[in-house]
């Protein structure tokens, strides 16, 4: 009888020791990547490509950066309106998802150094007459993204603000007269514009210009130090400057 209790006991604790093993071993790959979320309705910064890959500017820094810490890039996309819920539940390591810095989301989450300076911009129709400084769009129907810095500076103009989940889609209502106006970020827009892709102009100097950064966790300074090195890195070696330039035509790095 002995034998066989002291031989069922061997059995439980060899089962959970490999039981453990295969947990470590789990732990460990999740350490090997880097997982870094962005909405994928932000092009050309984070898209959708005819694969279903994440494609854009975010996407190929955030490769990048994972390169420099010797880890695996794994791009995810998140609805944007609750990518700092995300972040702050675990679900991936950082956001470079082109976020804008504010003191509402300094309290949320830690930000590293700047990766790209932008302004936000009006935009309206090639052919519209009507609007042609940022006064001229008080009263007028606006669109703007969802939970954005944008959405704030258009109910100063008015209360006809309709939030979009993306600002292409946003943009092509410009066309269909569903709105007179967008804004949004300025690369965002001259970007369509160089494509040719919508019919619209932009419309005076950017309201103001935001700085772009990546979140982390608040306290999570291990990450957030060796996001600020790779960065550095990128910078200086060139390489952020050839990423720009394939997506922009210039740097927007905007130092």
């Amino acid at each position: 009888m002995r034998k066989w209790v002291a031989l069922g006991l061997a059995l439980v604790l060899a089962a959970a020791a490999l039981a453990g093993c295969g947990r470590k071993g789990e732990s460990s790959g999740d350490q090997d990547t880097f997982t870094f979320a962005m909405s994928g309705l932000y092009k050309p910064f984070n898209f959708q490509d005819e694969n279903g890959d994440l494609v854009g500017f975010d996407v190929e820094i955030g490769s990048e950066i994972a390169a420099r810490m010797g880890m695996e890039a794994k791009p995810v996309a998140n609805p944007w309106d609750t990518l700092l819920m995300g972040l702050n539940a675990g679900k991936f390591d950082c956001i470079i998802g082109s976020m804008a810095i504010t003191e509402e989301r300094r309290e949320q989450a830690d930000f590293s150094r700047p990766y790209y300076r932008s302004g936000a911009q009006v935009f309206v129709a090639a052919d519209n007459t009507e609007i042609t400084t940022e006064e001229d769009i008080r009263d007028k129907k606006i669109g703007v993204v969802k939970n954005s810095t944008f959405r704030d500076a258009a109910s100063e103009f008015t209360d006809q603000v309709t939030e979009y989940d993306s600002d292409l889609t946003a943009l092509q209502d410009i066309g269909t007269g569903r709105l007179d106006a967008v804004i949004t970020d300025q690369m965002v827009g001259l970007r369509v514009m160089k494509e040719g892709a919508m019919n619209i102009k932009d419309v005076g100097e950017p309201l103001w210009l935001d700085e772009m950064a990546i979140p982390v966790q608040k306290g999570n300074t291990q990450l957030l130090d060796k996001i600020n090195q790779a960065l550095e890195e990128i910078i200086e070696d060139g390489t952020y400057d050839r990423i720009s330039e394939k997506w922009f035509g210039r740097s927007i790095l905007g130092e």
